[in-house]
């Protein structure tokens, strides 16, 4: 059983960017767009990066702090305003092989983000009031 539900299943695949959040050696948060994929049958979300990957300050936060927040989110409309989105928080585990298969120019090392809580809001409904909070193991 998948920790996400079917509307985040869902939403996860019609995404492609969201922001990582890290904690940097000397405790300050770090946040970085960075694009993402959901591999179902890990049930986690993969980022990987081009370019140096393992020289960026992500990589060195994580190996350093494994603990990360991720949100996906966007607006599909403004009239009448509607958002969307999930919060994943979790650990990182840093993976030096499997993104280069994932695409053209790829580097090797990737990161997999396991959740143990997940928030959710307006992926069922319009109002994005609603949110959909919980720990997962």
């Amino acid at each position: 059983m998948s920790a996400f539900t079917d509307a985040e299943i869902s939403y996860l695949k019609t995404q492609r960017l969201g922001r990582l959040a890290t904690v940097g050696s000397d405790g300050q948060p770090h946040v970085v767009p960075v694009g993402f994929r959901y591999n179902q049958n890990e049930d986690a979300i993969e980022i990987r990066g081009h370019s140096g990957f393992a020289k960026r300050k992500k990589y060195r936060d994580v190996v350093h702090d494994p603990r990360v927040a991720f949100v996906i989110d966007d607006v599909p409309s403004v009239n009448p305003w509607t958002v969307r989105g999930i919060e994943i928080r979790g650990q990182a585990q840093v993976l030096t092989t499997g993104g280069a298969p994932l695409g053209p120019g790829f580097d090797p090392e990737m990161f997999r983000i396991r959740p143990s809580r997940i928030t959710s809001w307006g992926l069922n409904s319009k109002d994005f009031t609603q949110q959909n909070a919980r720990s997962v193991a």
